[in-house]
Order: C-alpha cells, then structure tokens, then sequence
C-alpha cells in the first residue's frame, strides 16, 4: 500500500540573496575572473614600468637620443643638457633668467678621455686642466662633426630627492662617481 502524497515537498529554505537573478553563480564567477584578470594586468604593468628613484624619466629613452649612444652608453653617461643664461643687475639687485634649451647629451667618464684626444677634438692643455679640477668630459652634437665640449664638474651637492624618498633604495656607488 503506497502513501498518498500530500502536495508539499521538503526542501531548505535558501536566503533571499541566492533567490535574487542578479546574484546567481555564473555572474559570480565571471566577476571573480574579471577581477583576477584585473590583478593580473595590474601586476604585468608594474613589472614593466619603471619607477626606481635612479630613473626618473626613461634612461632607455635618453639612452638612444644621446649623441653617439653606442660611445656615450659604453665609455660614460648619455644626460640631459640644459643651457641656459643667468643675468644679475645690481643697482637694482635682480636676477634674471633666459629660457632654457634642452638637448641630449654625453658625460664621459675620467678613464674614457681617450676617445676625444684620439679624435683631436680636445687638447692636451684642455686635458690637464679638467684633470687638475678633478672634473670630466661632457659633450653635446655628433663626435664626427663639431661637438659642443665643455670640462664638467660633478657636483656632489646636489641631491637627488627621488632617492632621500622613505623606502626608496639608492643606487649603487659604482655608479656615482665619474
């Protein structure tokens, strides 16, 4: 003899969140994969971008504006060369500045002079000179031509605030010293 049955079924109430359409499974889970493929983009920009203190802008960049970069990278530092002119008056004391003219340029380490004596572009009197100052090489235009050579003296006194940052690392020292 069988049971009648009496319309009602047993089953688990389920909260009113699972109920709703817009909060089912499947939109849970796509969610969840948009938001690991968010932390995956985000992670492969970071290691990509540069943000260490010693690059300020793109040293590759500036790497291949440098006049004669496969030179400049190998015996010294590709640079940014910024001209311009200062002008004091003193009755009345002022200071005036001209607009600034940003080109590439190379800084040569003290052991790489070599280059510019081979190639005559400076002198022995200009070598002895820089040397006695303790200072370098630095140019401006193509070595071929007529570069722009100017002795230049590192100065020590002027910090580099993107590496006194809290937690920032600073760079080696090799790299310091020309």
């Amino acid at each position: 003899m069988r049971r009648k049955s009496t319309g009602r079924t047993a089953t688990t109430p389920k909260s009113p969140i699972f109920q709703s359409p817009m909060f089912n499974f499947t939109t849970i889970a796509i969610l969840g994969g948009v938001f690991v493929l968010g932390i995956g983009i985000g992670i492969a920009f970071s290691s990509t971008a540069t943000f260490s203190p010693s690059n300020v802008a793109s040293r590759e960049f500036i790497d291949t504006k440098a006049p004669n970069p496969e030179i400049c990278v190998q015996y010294g530092a590709s640079a940014m060369v910024m001209d311009t002119r200062l002008f004091v008056t003193l009755n009345p004391f002022n200071v005036y500045v001209s607009q600034p003219s940003m080109r590439p340029g190379c800084v040569l380490r003290t052991n790489n002079w070599a280059i510019l004596e081979q190639r005559k572009l400076v002198t022995n009197e200009q070598v002895r000179e820089c040397k006695n100052r303790l200072n370098t090489f630095g140019y401006t235009g193509d070595l071929g031509e007529k570069p722009d050579i100017n002795c230049v003296y590192q100065n020590d006194a002027a910090k580099n605030f993107f590496v006194n940052e809290p937690g920032a690392v600073a760079p080696s020292i090799e790299t310091e010293r020309f």
